[in-house]
């Protein structure tokens, strides 16, 4: 009987052993509002604590607010920086000014709080043609000043926007990056995050594609299954049931056709708006938005990847966490309201697991009560 209770042991440690997943790191977009009645109700530490219960991994900290890098000191939650698009020619053309930044928004707070990495500025390209040319130049300068500083595991890198640098998405083994800003801005910047080693970012919004080409169904931007619900690359032969996905491995080709096919990749923004500009934005609706929302962080948490990346993107943040204040002519992406309520009937969190995980610990569960009853026998 000890043999049979022994066999019955290794088979709970091999069931109980969770796999190596690749699943991806689901954070969320947080920039500090303008001074609205609530704003008192929106303090530095109300909303580390509020992204603390619901148990988020990561925040993008749009304007990098000093007070907001110190609420989330001890917390563990990994923070992504960035450094406002008009900075960028000033660090570029100073150091000092580099160094001053990351005395101001960095070296105060790092390592207790878990500052991972640092755009420098955000859809810069788009911003002003102006400012690009000096993005490389500020990053370098940021980076060096890190190394002054001995810290050494911050990333740095830039946002670009999917519609600025990506013109053609479909199909997405054909996709490149715009030129000239492809040789000029982007492949630069590609070498210096291998050499580096970090990430190039993106942000992506199939709802703007969807908006963009009346041959897009809904039920592709949404992750829905159907019958046209997909579309297929006749060059690789791969069939893509998602918009996101289809987004993603453009963004992989274009890096591809540079060299750069491996670097990892995170989306820095997506998300799908509760509510639109105009009346002219049908499909900017709160179902539409949950059901995005919903979708994708099932289709994240799969680990399945995309075609292209079998791993799937680093991160992704959605944008973003709580709502501006509710008026006409703005989109609302919030998963919170202005008030800090919740918007959505599902929790972001999967709460470790979701179905599959309550099955393995009733499974588990099982297993551990057949060895003791063995035992005892």
């Amino acid at each position: 009987m000890n043999s049979v209770a022994f066999y019955l042991l290794l088979l709970l440690i091999s069931v109980a052993t969770p796999p190596i997943t690749t699943a991806t790191t689901i954070g969320v977009t947080y920039s500090t509002p303008p001074s609205i009645s609530t704003s008192a109700a929106l303090s530095p530490d109300r909303i580390a604590a509020q992204v603390v219960s619901m148990k988020i991994p990561a925040v993008r900290l749009l304007d990098s607010n000093p007070s907001m890098i110190r609420a989330f000191a001890y917390t563990n939650v990994s923070i992504f920086l960035s450094v406002p698009n008009p900075l960028v020619p000033l660090l570029a053309s100073n150091r000092s000014l580099a160094m001053r930044w990351c005395y101001r928004h960095v070296l105060p707070f790092y390592p207790r709080t878990k500052i991972t990495i640092i755009s420098v500025g955000n859809d810069v390209v788009s911003y002003s043609p102006d400012v690009s040319p000096f993005l490389l130049r500020a990053m370098q300068n940021v980076h060096l000043s890190l190394a002054d500083l001995r810290i050494y595991k911050i990333s740095v890198s830039t946002t670009f926007s999917f519609f600025n640098v990506v013109p053609t998405a479909f199909p997405p083994s054909s996709a490149q990056f715009q030129e000239p800003t492809g040789e000029v801005i982007i492949r630069p910047i590609l070498q210096f995050l291998e050499r580096t080693n970090s990430s190039f970012l993106i942000n992506l919004f199939p709802y703007n594609m969807y908006r963009s080409s009346f041959s897009i169904p809904i039920g592709f931007a949404l992750f829905e299954e159907g019958p046209f619900n997909f579309r297929d690359d006749l060059t690789t032969g791969v069939r893509y049931r998602n918009l996101f996905d289809m987004m993603v491995d453009a963004v992989i080709s274009s890096m591809a056709v540079m060299g750069h096919e491996n670097l990892p990749v995170i989306v820095a923004e997506t998300g799908w708006p509760s509510s639109g500009i105009d009346a002219g934005e049908v499909d900017a609706t709160l179902l539409y938005s949950e059901m995005f929302l919903k979708a994708l962080l099932a289709h994240l948490r799969s680990g399945g990847g995309t075609p292209l990346r079998k791993e799937g993107v680093a991160e992704v943040y959605v944008f973003e966490l709580v709502e501006k204040e509710a008026k006409q002519g703005i989109r609302n992406w919030g998963l919170l309201h202005h008030n800090m309520t919740s918007k959505y009937s599902f929790e972001f969190s999967d709460g470790g697991g979701g179905k599959g995980g309550r099955f393995m610990e009733v499974l588990v569960g099982f297993f551990v009560e057949v060895v003791m009853l063995c035992l005892l026998m």
